[in-house]
């Protein structure tokens, strides 16, 4: 009812109830205004027709034209939720307060428990064997951490969902992806800002952990006598870097402790000291989510800080095959240096990585050796010719070399494998990478030609316009090194009507224009 900054309330279709707002945020339920009821008839028929569709139970009443109780919509809104038929929308605002009691409710009428989905799967550790835990008391503890908070008031908080066992405060657990044994010191259950100490949490339930220093976002912890290996969440590198410095030099702890706290809450957040230009640098998922946590540095440590221009992350990659040598022959009276190595090197697909095969026989290079060449192709790649960033999504194999048996060492070899590399990295056309976001731009229709203008001079592809209403929904993929003061120009050609959302994507070749303003 009511809409933009008139919005006042809504309307449940399903148990026909009105739910008005004031400026507070204090709700009042009623009935259906009289204003509002055949709408709400046509509405609420046009719902259970779309669920009958779905629920063979429902269809034939629907058919006949017989009531249909609240209790059995709300069972045939459930079953075909949790089968992933339909998806309930409600509405609202958080930022008012308003509607965020139906949409609780909601969650709880309709959303699966852990009862209503299948059991979960792991392997055991150090192998590929697959290991089911169903959500009951009865089986080995297993959970999987999936956020870390600093608590002004109680430290380090490791949010948990428990996904078979029990386990009781006090507790040694184990962490099955560093292989490390964890103490559940104390454990509460949040409810926003307030905290409530139990003594024991069981399968379904999440909860708060305080004591386990080591565990992070994404790890599994478990039983020890019964381990287990969850799917670990998988996040992508950062593809934005600013330099961070704080205003007083007297804040620049206070800015280093914050910095670890908030990398250890957000793994897409990573924090590192570049020795040559002696800054912090701090990177991300872009310009908006560094914004955010700068500001939070602001607003809960009270640092004030200066944030230097945003670098993007660019890549390097290889086009080409080629083989190359690498020798490294030093002779200085006594012991001498000695390493000689022959790779080949061809590119892979987007998003394989950098890999290394060993294909030796004969012993030409002594086996131990071998992991020293590695770590010198691998140190090699992570500073490209053309831009000085990592190279990426390509294949090197050692093949052939020569070894000396007293002058050869593990650093000769080392040395000599990033000789090779570099060599090969020349010859294969290097190309450098930049990092292409996904995004979503929500825009009323009046604004659709500004919104596709400012994209194409952003050199965005426009993959589809979708109508909902009066609304166009534009899905494009832009470049990362474009999108930066998207957010106010977005809201200056829209008057602040339009949002959008956007994420890591791919990378993609960049234009030599770009390569060139990265390096000046």
């Amino acid at each position: 009812m009511g809409s933009e900054d008139q919005f006042y309330g809504v309307i449940d279709l399903v148990e026909g109830r009105s739910f008005t707002f004031d400026e507070e945020g204090n709700m009042t339920e009623g009935g259906v205004p009289d204003e509002f009821m055949e709408e709400f008839e046509i509405r609420r028929s046009e719902m259970i027709e779309k669920i009958a569709e779905q629920d063979d139970n429902l269809l034939e009443k629907f058919l006949l034209e017989e009531d249909i109780s609240q209790e059995e919509l709300k069972a045939a809104i459930r079953t075909v939720t949790i089968s992933n038929k339909v998806v309930p929308v409600l509405c609202g605002t958080a930022l008012k307060n308003k509607c965020v009691q139906p949409l609780l409710d909601a969650i709880g009428e309709y959303l699966p428990s852990p009862l209503d989905v299948p059991p979960v799967e792991g392997v055991k550790p150090g192998t590929d064997d697959v290991i089911a835990r169903d959500a009951s008391n009865d089986e080995p503890f297993a959970a999987l951490a999936f956020k870390t908070v600093t608590d002004p008031f109680i430290g380090r908080l490791v949010y948990f969902r428990v996904y078979s066992g029990s386990a009781k405060s006090g507790t040694s657990v184990l962490n099955t992806v560093t292989g490390d044994r964890e103490r559940l010191g104390r454990i509460v259950k949040m409810h926003a800002d307030q905290r409530e100490d139990v003594e024991e949490v069981f399968a379904g339930e999440i909860a708060a952990a305080i004591g386990l220093k080591d565990t992070t976002t994404g790890e599994t912890i478990s039983s020890i006598q019964d381990p287990i290996l969850l799917e670990k969440i998988e996040f992508p590198d950062p593809v934005v870097s600013v330099a961070i410095e704080p205003k007083a030099r007297v804040d620049q702890d206070k800015l280093s402790d914050a910095l670890v706290k908030l990398s250890d809450e957000d793994p897409t957040f990573t924090i590192n000291y570049n020795d040559e230009t002696g800054q912090t640098v701090m990177s991300g998922m872009g310009e908006l989510h560094l914004e955010i946590l700068t500001e939070r540095m602001k607003r809960e440590f009270k640092i004030e800080a200066n944030v230097g221009k945003p670098r993007v992350a660019f890549r390097e990659t290889i086009r080409k095959t080629t083989t190359a040598e690498g020798k490294f022959i030093r002779q200085s009276g006594g012991h001498g240096q000695y390493g000689h190595v022959i790779i080949e090197m061809e590119p892979l697909k987007r998003g394989e990585g950098v890999q290394f095969e060993n294909r030796i026989r004969g012993g030409s290079i002594p086996i131990e050796f071998i992991s020293s060449v590695e770590d010198g192709v691998r140190g090699a790649l992570k500073n490209g010719p053309k831009s000085g960033f990592p190279v990426i999504d390509l294949l090197v194999r050692l093949i052939d070399g020569t070894y000396h048996d007293v002058d050869s060492s593990k650093v000769s070899f080392e040395i000599a494998g990033s000789m090779a590399t570099r060599t090969a990295i020349d010859r294969c056309s290097p190309v450098v990478l930049e990092p292409v976001m996904k995004l979503e731009v929500v825009t009323p229709e009046d604004y659709l030609g500004e919104v596709i203008g400012d994209l194409g001079r952003r050199r965005a592809g426009v993959e589809s316009i979708d109508a909902q209403g009066d609304t166009q929904i534009v899905k494009a993929s832009l470049p990362l090194a474009e999108s930066f003061g998207y957010a106010n120009d977005l809201r200056s050609i829209t008057q602040g009507r339009a949002g959008y959302s956007m994420e890591f994507e791919k990378y993609l070749e960049a234009p030599e224009s770009v390569v060139e303003a990265q390096a000046t």
